[in-house]
């Protein structure tokens, strides 16, 4: 293992000449989406490099394409900024599927998904529909309504991740397990961005469990600790750890080694999960993260379990 870690290194920015090759110019769409999907040190840059070699690239701009549409309506003050932006990204990934993308992003993906391209096509359209979510809608009243946007990010993204790494055999199947497991990826991730989002005017924990716990917007907004406020946050938390498990244990045994990214991450979200109890639950003030070396052995000894 102290092996392993002297060998990992930083990837830096590359520099490329004015008279670069195609080539070299693909190597620059990747690093492009390596510095938007998985800056070093990020839980992304570690999932991401647990993957087989051959599969980070494609991995890494489905990554970053994922990031692409969460800026494009989360990091948008006006809605009708945010609209015309995912008008865009609509026209994009319409040229991505007729071989003529603009974006590097897009160009990444048309390199490395080659004739797979139209086949993740609509997947890729339930992504960006389901972000588009975040534009109408920043409260669920209840879980079945939240589920949706579950399904439309987390569902439809685990499935596109699993889907680069399995076999053209194994695709049918690994949309199948895959879901759930994004699902459960996003709950985590509600955990853990809880005082960020409520801060933007944005509350993925439904109304009515909030009204069970007696906990409420301004609760959130305003930061208040209270002991309903942990109640709830141990509820939301135990949902998520549940949910994980579950999915991972629907993972089949012949797609664990091909999917040691998405593996890697759910094992990320877990930890996190535990460091987050551990703390209390103060997710309101601050944004509790794993350090980066603890990130590194999390995702490198979940994607080499059996």
């Amino acid at each position: 293992m102290l092996q392993f870690l002297a060998n990992v290194r930083t990837v830096r920015p590359l520099r490329l000449p004015a008279s670069a090759s195609p080539h070299s110019i693909q190597v620059n769409f990747d690093e492009y989406c390596q510095q938007k999907a998985a800056p070093p040190g990020s839980s992304s840059y570690y999932a991401l490099r647990q993957a087989p070699a051959r599969r980070q690239p494609l991995l890494t701009a489905l990554f970053a394409l994922r990031r692409e549409f969460e800026e494009t309506v989360k990091e948008t003050s006006d809605p009708a900024i945010g609209r015309t932006k995912l008008a865009w990204w609509q026209n994009e990934i319409a040229a991505l599927a007729a071989g003529t993308p603009s974006h590097p992003v897009s160009k990444a993906l048309a390199a490395h998904l080659g004739n797979g391209v139209e086949a993740e096509y609509p997947a890729i359209q339930t992504l960006l529909a389901g972000f588009e979510m975040d534009l109408d809608q920043a409260r669920y009243l209840d879980y079945a309504n939240l589920r949706r946007y579950l399904q439309g990010v987390g569902g439809a993204f685990a499935t596109l991740v699993a889907h680069a790494g399995a076999g053209a055999q194994n695709r049918a199947e690994a949309g199948v397990w895959a879901a759930p497991l994004g699902e459960a990826l996003m709950l985590a991730q509600f955990v853990a961005e809880l005082g960020n989002d409520a801060r933007h005017g944005r509350i993925y924990i439904p109304i009515d469990e909030m009204q069970r716990f007696n906990v409420t917007a301004a609760d959130l907004i305003n930061r208040k600790y209270s002991d309903a406020f942990t109640e709830l946050m141990r509820f939301q938390t135990n949902r998520a750890r549940a949910a994980l498990q579950t999915a991972l244990a629907a993972m089949p045994a012949g797609e664990r080694r091909a999917q040691r990214t998405l593996r890697a991450q759910a094992a990320l979200a877990l930890a996190l999960l535990d460091e987050i109890e551990r703390d209390g639950y103060h997710v309101l003030h601050q944004r509790i993260a794993l350090t980066p070396i603890r990130k590194l052995w999390v995702a490198w000894r979940a994607a080499r379990r059996r």
